[in-house]
């Protein structure tokens, strides 16, 4: 392995070439090493394992030293530093072949403004730079689904126009911007992925609503009726991989999302007969609570108060998230694998064997 990094921790290769450790029959990921950004996350860890099980040598770029030993027995470059750093783009990608770029912050009532125009645009912009520097080849931005806003005629695709509604969606739909733009310009192959609502094992996003569905007992705010769009976390990485295997995939933007969108309701009744119950629902008008959220939010954050209730979770419930995968079926191969009935079993088992939702 190389020279270590200033920040980066060498793991001993196992003596047999990286190559030869992917499965008979898998595609390999490209040639070399990848950094993945946002190592340490829910999707990042299972990206790293994704790419190691293809023979692709993984440099992971965490915040902390928390999940060391799982990307030791990766194999793996630990590398810890916040990209918010200007020095640490240029050490990160220094040598690798291609980047994951997965690290970004979400809506967060905590935050302000500039914190997400810094993690989510200024620091992408830097990595871009660094790794035009360094020869980086292959280039894969992940944003998000939320750049388009609330869907008005389902389902939407890559073609949808922008329609932001919060800080978080204005950042990553600048930065998805600037990365397909900078690699238009320098020649570099840029890929952008836009990820629905991804939940599995690892999650902790979506834990409320596993363990209320799962409990029987679920408030829908509205009619239920408004569709989202869930993907299982190893078919996102999977789509991930195969859009950073193709180089044709450069200057594109694909949606990754499962085999159709379900409404909030019915994901929740699927929930709740993974769970070995039956969904007992209470709806709730959408209005009131929504005031109620607004109320909270503009009298307890300026205080430093986390509110029990804001606007962004409550509009989970009302405004429609579906999407078309067509692109990524003829283009990438994109082929959700994961059915919502076994991801919901397969969540609702690691969550208990967690600790986080009681066994029945």
């Amino acid at each position: 392995m190389s020279e270590k990094k200033k920040g980066c921790k060498d793991c001993p290769e196992e003596e047999t070439d990286a190559a030869s450790r992917a499965p008979e029959g898998v595609a390999k990921a490209g040639a070399g090493k990848a950094l993945v950004t946002g190592a340490g996350g829910f999707v990042g860890r299972r990206l790293c394992q994704a790419l190691h099980d293809r023979g692709v040598g993984v440099r992971a770029l965490v915040r902390d030293s928390r999940h060391d030993q799982f990307f030791q027995s990766l194999g793996a470059q630990i590398c810890v530093g916040d990209l918010t750093d200007p020095e640490v783009a240029p050490w990160a990608v220094d040598g690798v072949d291609g980047v994951f770029h997965l690290a970004s912050i979400v809506q967060g009532q905590e935050l302000d403004d500039a914190d997400f125009w810094e993690v989510n645009y200024s620091a992408t912009k830097r990595l871009l730079h660094a790794a035009k520097r360094t020869g980086v080849k292959r280039f894969l931005h992940c944003s998000t689904t939320g750049v388009m806003g609330n869907i008005t005629n389902p389902p939407a695709d890559e073609t949808a126009p922008y329609n932001t509604e919060d800080i978080y969606q204005i950042t990553k739909a600048e930065a998805e911007k600037l990365a397909l733009e900078f690699g238009a310009a320098h020649g570099m192959e840029v890929t952008v992925v836009r990820p629905g609502a991804v939940y599995g094992p690892g999650d902790g996003r979506l834990l409320k609503l596993f363990r209320m569905a799962g409990g029987g007992r679920f408030p829908i705010i509205g009619d239920g009726a408004t569709l989202i769009h869930p993907v299982y976390v190893d078919d996102l990485v999977e789509g991930m991989i195969l859009a950073y295997e193709k180089p044709e995939a450069a200057g594109r933007v694909y949606i990754l999302c499962g085999e159709a969108p379900v409404s909030v309701r019915h994901w929740a009744e699927v929930i709740a007969q993974a769970a070995g119950g039956k969904l007992r629902s209470v709806t709730v008008p959408y209005l009131p609570v929504r005031l109620a959220a607004a109320i909270m939010e503009a009298t307890l954050v300026p205080i430093g108060i986390k509110p029990p209730l804001f606007g962004r979770r409550v509009d989970f419930y009302i405004k429609t998230r579906a999407f078309s995968i067509a692109r990524a079926r003829e283009e990438l191969g994109y082929s959700p694998a994961v059915g919502l009935e076994d991801g919901a079993a397969r969540t609702l088992a690691w969550y208990r064997e967690q600790g986080l939702i009681p066994c029945p």
